[in-house]
């Protein structure tokens, strides 16, 4: 999220949120055994679902052996803070707040660094609802009866679920009365293909990275800065492990340090993960051997497990020709 400024990246920082700066990587024999497995709590978001698999293949390609759990957000944090999860790349910020942060600021979760920049998430309208008037969540109540005063979400627990909630709970636009559909991420967006083709109108959490973006003919909508945040609930994506994680195993927190995904990786990916029904691997392994140059980046300073050089290991593994 699913996913989102530079603004906020600053200010989060500036604020104290516990972000944490890696050091070089230290040597490989200074990792411990229980380093070789990295466990992910993967969340059902399909851009989560992309860049873990981006992460696992290079991961695997070093010696290491991913291990992927899909769970809900509230699970992935508690499972980072009983010792079950190491890595969670789908701390949306400033989105996420009221989940994550009391986990960072009690020192039970760290946040690693920025993994993405700007993403959106905010409720959005098919773009002939937009058309229709409705540009802003202030005027939502007015047409209540065509939406059927109702807002659809994705799994319940999810932090954008939870601000929907609070709107309806604080009556917020006129807008107590209103019910949040809690779904899925696939089942959200089998209802807004299944409204869009018939022209029937809905409102809807979106967010971007995101293929819905290029797939429906959609618009964002104004008004719900106290909510999701300015700029179309514009965020920054960060990568979090657990407590401690980065000084234990070093060279895997070298990698997540340097990691650095864009829109158009994760829009791409996500499209072909979503649409082929692709494994997400598969995908990750296939954009990884069309677009080596990520690699540089994402493996400076980076070993193998054996601590032999990082990128000459990936390349070689993924059949790319230095």
């Amino acid at each position: 999220m699913h996913k989102i400024n530079t603004t906020f990246k600053t200010s989060l920082l500036a604020l104290g949120t516990g972000a944490v700066t890696l050091s070089a990587a230290p040597l490989m024999a200074q990792e411990p055994e229980s380093c070789e497995t990295v466990r992910f709590a993967e969340v059902g978001w399909t851009d989560i679902t992309a860049t873990t698999a981006l992460t696992s293949e290079v991961l695997d390609a070093l010696g290491y052996e991913p291990r992927i759990d899909t769970v809900s957000v509230p699970v992935a944090y508690s499972g980072m803070v009983s010792g079950d999860f190491d890595v969670f790349l789908g701390n949306w910020m400033p989105s996420m707040e009221s989940i994550s942060d009391p986990y960072i600021e009690d020192g039970d979760v760290d946040r690693v660094g920025v993994n993405l920049e700007g993403a959106k998430y905010t409720l959005a309208v098919p773009q002939y609802v937009h058309e229709a008037g409705v540009t802003s969540v202030e005027d939502l109540n007015e047409h209540a009866e065509e939406f059927g005063s109702q807002i659809y979400g994705i799994e319940a627990g999810n932090d954008g679920n939870e601000l929907i909630q609070n709107m309806i709970d604080d009556d917020a636009f006129g807008l107590g009365d209103w019910e949040l559909v809690d779904s899925s991420e696939a089942g959200m967006l089998a209802e807004v293909r299944s409204k869009t083709g018939s022209e029937d109108w809905i409102v809807f959490l979106g967010w971007e990275p995101h293929p819905m973006n290029t797939n429906f003919d959609i618009a964002y909508l104004e008004g719900a800065d106290d909510y999701f945040g300015p700029n179309l609930g514009g965020a920054t994506v960060y990568t979090n492990t657990r407590a401690g994680y980065v000084d234990e195993c070093g060279n895997v927190g070298e990698l997540l340090n340097n990691l650095q995904f864009t829109l158009e990786m994760e829009n791409e990916l996500m499209g072909d993960i979503m649409e082929g029904s692709a494994d997400p691997r598969e995908s990750a392994r296939a954009y990884l051997q069309e677009n080596p140059e990520v690699l540089d980046e994402w493996l400076d300073g980076v070993t193998t497990r054996d601590g032999d050089d990082g990128l000459t290991a990936v390349k070689s593994e993924l059949g790319i020709d230095e």
